[in-house]
């Protein structure tokens, strides 16, 4: 060891020779103190780290200088140690010249004179700040997060942590929202009404050091809160406080973008620069931030992607069934009844056929908003899906519900833009009350969705409360549905065969083959009543298609035993033209029964006119050019129009019987039946008069010139053998 009154020397030619020069070149600060405990020498790494010279702190005491020192406290422990000849190793922060300030791990090593005493001890000191800011914070908010404690909570423990190394800071933490609202997430040590205080208040360029620094993207510091001009507007909400300065940085997530600060309360002014200890401390602190609330956000989004529908905002079956189930539950409690709200936006589908599904999409989005501006905040509301939402009121009887019902519709009415177009959204609504409907949700959504079906039965618009009828209706809709499939499968229809007559000679003209339905528990089932059914079910395309090959099939038995029947009409709905595959069924039909394309008619209806499907007009024109013949069914009733019946192959129209049911007694019925006849002519076709019944009906198409019709004047709808014998006895 070098003379005690000279600092360590760095030179290898002087007495310490190489070992000195190593001493000299550590970046470590080494320290020798005397048995004293008075610093004899120091090398250059401890002015680095502490900030004093050799000449500034030789023979000053280690305990009084920078408050460490083996004998700190009387420590007889530490003492006894380096006396018996054993080192010391110690981790603490120590402070510097200027209060500068390092965390340090310590080696003490006692050196003994010749008789054994302590000469002296020479310690060396490490920085290892960022090691244990890591071990003091990382580790510690890392434990929480992996117990996955609450973000305020990891966010608490953080702050006081800081406090604990830093007694003369208070430390706060704020969320910055995608509105550039600030709220308090942490700040253990400050008063809760100030915190309250800050929630909300926007970020800007004059809003103390924290709504500063979301601002600028950058660290504020105000050294002295009382003249500086950022907190023109708040001292007085801190000053009473005791606190002074204030040193706010902003949290920045990992795309760059401002979610929080993060600041230091002093009691004291501060100076203009920040202390480096505190600096490296910061940097820690708010990276640890941004790591807790990237992992808040992204839990968030989860959330939001697992429970709430990504176009309106609103909570999606799964949230809202769960939160239904809730209230209903309270409402079995406190004995108030709810009700809920089925609701659906009337011809939704045309907006999104004609505007595009952007503009349907900004509908939904305006009607989710104005419903959620008539709830109360007990009151649920959810998506389920396209254009239906349900609404949850609570509590609510049926007078409320009825009255809530007409509010939401007045609301939903009102015009709106979407895409540059003004549109008026009216809506219809099912109601289901519980507990007199149901005592859970499925029951009630489900009893909800049979009055709303009744409510758009019943015009556009409506509003329906469930009854039991409707129940019953449903099941025995079910029931009949069941029944057409096993009857499309097993034989159960049958065709029967209607006349079609010239009436100038009273000879045949073709037949119309019509389904019959007699089912062994419900009797004869009406067209009237299974043909929409089977619309409505999705069986329409496979009822036509079985018709077709049985009516072609019966044709072809006729031909070949020789009963002369001219041409089959059998009735297609539009949804068969959908399948491309349709020319090429029917020319298998045609030819497995040995059949030319001329003797077959396919009857379509008005509907098909209006039909956007892009496969149909294609499929129209490709059963035309097969050589078959398309009949316009029910001629008058529907949307006639000549621009579209111009444009459609059709060789036969077909006027409807209720034109000639009022013919004996309506003369607008026979100016009407007239015109029509007019319009087939002109257009090369021929029409065929349905419904025929009277003798004077008869008198009166032949005098105007029909040179065809069908009624029961003629024959009632046969079955192919009651047929056969009408056929020969004519």
């Amino acid at each position: 060891m070098e003379d005690a009154d000279a600092p360590c020397s760095a030179d290898p030619s002087a007495g310490g020779g190489w070992a000195s020069a190593a001493v000299g070149a550590t970046d470590a600060a080494v320290m020798v103190v005397d048995a004293s405990w008075a610093i004899t020498c120091v090398n250059p790494g401890f002015t680095r780290m502490l900030g004093w010279t050799a000449d500034e702190v030789l023979g000053r005491q280690a305990t009084c200088l920078m408050g460490y020192g083996p004998s700190e406290g009387a420590n007889d422990g530490h003492r006894s140690a380096l006396l018996a000849g054993r080192a010391l190793l110690r981790e603490r922060v120590v402070s510097g010249r200027d209060g500068r300030r390092c965390w340090a791990r310590i080696h003490v090593n006692p050196i003994a004179g010749p008789d054994g005493t302590l000469q002296a001890a020479v310690s060396v000191l490490v920085d290892i700040t960022r090691v244990k800011m890591f071990e003091a914070l990382q580790r510690r908010a890392l434990e929480a997060m992996a117990r996955d404690c609450p973000p305020a909570e990891v966010l608490d423990l953080l702050c006081r942590e800081v406090e604990r190394i830093v007694p003369e800071v208070i430390a706060s933490i704020l969320e910055v929202d995608a509105q550039g609202l600030p709220h308090p997430l942490a700040g253990p040590s400050l008063p809760a009404a100030y915190s309250a205080a800050l929630d909300g208040v926007a970020i800007g360029p004059k809003v103390g050091s924290c709504g500063t620094a979301a601002w600028r993207r950058q660290p504020v510091l105000a050294c002295d809160i009382a003249t500086d001009p950022l907190w023109e507007d708040y001292r007085h909400r801190v000053l009473p406080l005791g606190l002074r300065a204030c040193w706010s940085t902003p949290i920045l997530s990992s795309q760059g973008q401002v979610v929080g600060t993060f600041a230091f309360y002093y009691r004291d002014r501060v100076g203009m620069q920040p202390d480096p200890f505190l600096q490296q401390l910061v940097d820690a602190c708010i990276h640890l931030c941004a790591l807790v609330m990237e992992r808040e956000h992204t839990r968030r989004r989860i959330r939001q992607l697992a429970f709430y529908d990504g176009l309106t905002g609103l909570p999606n079956r799964s949230l809202l069934l769960a939160q239904a189930d809730q209230t209903l539950a309270a409402g079995d409690h406190d004995g108030e009844g709810r009700a809920l709200l089925f609701i659906d936006i009337d011809r939704f589908k045309q907006v999104n056929d004609s505007l595009g599904h952007p503009a349907g999409d900004t509908l939904l989005r305006i009607v989710s908003r104005r419903i959620q501006a008539q709830l109360r905040p007990s009151d649920l509301a959810g998506r389920l899906s396209g254009d239906e939402f349900v609404v949850l009121l609570s509590p609510c009887d049926k007078s409320h519900a009825a009255h809530a019902a007409e509010r939401l519709q007045a609301a939903l009415l009102a015009p709106c833009d979407v895409a540059g177009t003004v549109l008026s959204c009216s809506a219809s609504v099912g109601v289901a009350v519980f507990p007199n409907d149901g005592r859970d949700i499925q029951t009630l959504l489900h009893r909800a969705d049979l009055a709303l079906h009744q409510a758009k039965a019943g015009g556009r618009g409506g509003v329906r409360f469930f009854s039991a009828d409707m129940n019953r209706q449903v099941l025995d809709r079910l029931t009949l549905e069941s029944a057409l499939r096993e009857a499309l499968h097993s034989g159960g229809l049958q065709l029967h065969y209607q006349p079609q007559v010239r009436l100038h000679n009273r000879r045949l003209y073709g037949v119309e083959a019509l389904a019959r339905w007699r089912h062994p528990q419900f009797g004869e089932i009406p067209p009237m009543r299974f043909v929409p059914l089977a619309e409505e079910c999705g069986l329409v395309t496979e009822l036509g298609h079985w018709a077709l090959d049985e009516a072609c099939r019966q044709l072809g038995g006729w031909r070949s035993r020789g009963v002369v029947v001219p041409t089959v009409a059998v009735n297609l709905s539009a949804t068969s033209f959908h399948q491309p595959d349709l020319p090429r069924r029917i020319a298998a039909t045609l030819a497995r029964h040995g059949l030319a394309p001329r003797d077959l008619i396919l009857e379509i209806t008005e509907s098909v006119l209006l039909d956007t499907h892009p496969c149909t007009l294609e499929t129209i024109n490709a059963v035309h050019a097969q050589g078959v013949r398309l009949s316009m069914d029910d001629f008058g009733t529907g949307y006639s129009s000549l621009s579209y019946l111009r444009r459609l192959p059709v060789s036969e129209l077909k006027l409807d019987r209720s034109f000639v049911a009022d013919l004996e007694t309506d003369p607008a019925a026979q100016a009407l039946s007239s015109a029509i006849l007019g319009i087939g002519r002109s257009l090369a076709l021929t029409v065929v008069a349905e419904g025929v019944e009277t003798q004077a009906q008869n008198a009166i198409l032949r005098a105007q010139g029909y040179p065809v019709a069908q009624g029961y004047l003629f024959s009632q709808p046969l079955p192919a053998a009651d047929f056969e014998r009408w056929l020969s006895g004519s």
